[in-house]
């Protein structure tokens, strides 16, 4: 196994999401969908890790990334739906005005 086109292939996708985030930043949803692909190119990471290394620690890591990521997307949809009940809108332009 050449573990290099692998690399290869995660940095590509990790690149793209950075892209994505850069170049869209008024629609939200959108806007977590390339944080979504940089989850995917640490998990690709960290089992071209552990295979190449013998050793199970990736893989466990890499199955607790869909947890994490399920739990992003919860949390995401409902702050969605909570900003847009009382604003009647999700742009980012109207929520940077937001403070806590």
């Amino acid at each position: 196994m050449d573990p290099i086109k692998y690399f290869t292939f995660s940095m590509i996708i990790s690149i793209s999401g950075i892209r994505g985030i850069l170049l869209n930043r008024r629609n939200i949803p959108i806007m977590s969908m390339p944080i979504e692909s940089m989850l995917l190119a640490v998990n690709s990471n960290f089992l071209v890790f552990s295979v190449s290394s013998d050793d199970m620690m990736g893989q466990s890591f890499a199955s607790l990334v869909p947890t994490v990521a399920a739990a992003e997307s919860a949390i995401g949809s409902a702050i969605f739906v909570i900003t847009f009940r009382v604003r009647g809108t999700i742009a980012v332009e109207s929520i940077n005005s937001i403070q806590g």
